[in-house]
């Protein structure tokens, strides 16, 4: 390795792992700013928290269906209950990585790292895919 060679980070993995760093952090405020909604009892929850006990022996499926809770994305429609609105936090840290991806792929392709811009692409397509629920997964 000659003397001008530079060892350390490369401009993509700086960018995406500051990316990744401010995500990180945005989506712990919105997790402490929703439980705080949660548990100071600011907006309501679905379950009320003195009937919570009555369901923590169920299975998730019955649990989902005792209480009539729908699968998937649906919870977006249940946000106006505290405790749905944790999943706000959890989806959007499960998001970052993609933003990431997206954010490295024009200085991919300004370095004519056309190879590693494709990959960075091809994980954009697969996570979207997967976070969506289109292979049967329900999008978790």
């Amino acid at each position: 390795m000659s003397q001008d060679q530079k060892i350390g980070p490369s401009p993509e993995q700086l960018l995406y792992a500051n990316i990744l760093n401010k995500g990180m952090l945005a989506g712990l405020i919105i997790l402490l700013i929703t439980f705080a909604l949660y548990v100071f009892g600011i907006v309501s929850p679905y379950v009320p928290l003195d009937k919570l006990s009555n369901y923590w022996g169920l299975g998730v499926n019955d649990y989902l269906h005792e209480l009539n809770i729908p699968t998937g994305w649906a919870w977006l429609g249940m946000l106006g209950y505290s405790d749905f609105l944790n999943f706000i936090g959890i989806a959007f840290l499960a998001g970052v990585s993609i933003i990431c991806y997206i954010a490295i792929i024009p200085t991919l392709l300004k370095n004519d790292d056309k190879i590693f811009a494709v990959i960075a692409i091809l994980e954009v397509i697969v996570l979207t895919a997967a976070a969506s629920g289109i292979f049967g997964s329900g999008g978790h």
